[in-house]
């Protein structure tokens, strides 16, 4: 699975540093353009505008835009922060298409995106080789603590139930918790 060297990238914050720098009186605002509320989880998705001027802003002619969406609840920052992440990164866009963007077009941030989507497990995969309960307990709590999903780890659960009832006999001391954090 790729790994991209972060180093390799530039910060969103790196570049609204340098930004001002070169354009004490512009501006970046942000602007929400649209919550998909009826999905669970919601997307939010916001749009950044870059005014080199106040005279630019006044007449509401942006030098540059930019786009970003993320899902709401899912890991890292947007486990609690969905929507700040979005502002972030749309603003990182933003500042690329100015033509800030360091060595690399994309930013730290989206790359660390990438990262973790191209290294997210597949807890189910993972479950489906294994073939005893305490195995899928411990993967059960490995999950958990990485942020997998509800569905994921119920469907990990589900697997232990299945061999518990099939392996009483064999001594296994029965199936994973429900709903409880691991180590409680």
């Amino acid at each position: 699975m790729p790994h991209w060297n972060l180093e390799d990238y530039e910060t969103v914050e790196s570049r609204i540093k340098r930004f001002y720098e070169t354009y004490p009186d512009g501006r970046l605002i942000t602007e929400l353009v649209n919550v998909y509320e009826e999905q669970k989880p919601r997307i939010f998705i916001v749009k950044s505008y870059a005014y080199l001027t106040d005279g630019d802003q006044a007449a509401n002619l942006p030098k540059s835009t930019g786009y970003a969406f993320e899902v709401d609840g899912g890991q890292g920052a947007n486990k609690l922060a969905s929507l700040e992440n979005a502002e972030t990164s749309s603003l990182g866009r933003c500042l690329a298409n100015l033509g800030m963007s360091g060595n690399k077009r994309a930013s730290r941030e989206e790359m660390e995106k990438a990262n973790r989507v191209a290294t997210k497990t597949d807890w189910l995969l993972e479950a489906s080789k294994l073939d005893s309960v305490d195995k899928l307990r411990r993967l059960y709590i490995k999950a958990q603590g990485q942020g997998a999903e509800a569905d994921e780890l119920a469907e990990i659960k589900k697997k232990a139930d299945e061999l518990t009832t099939g392996s009483k006999s064999q001594g296994d001391s029965g199936s994973l918790p429900s709903g409880k954090k691991a180590g409680k």
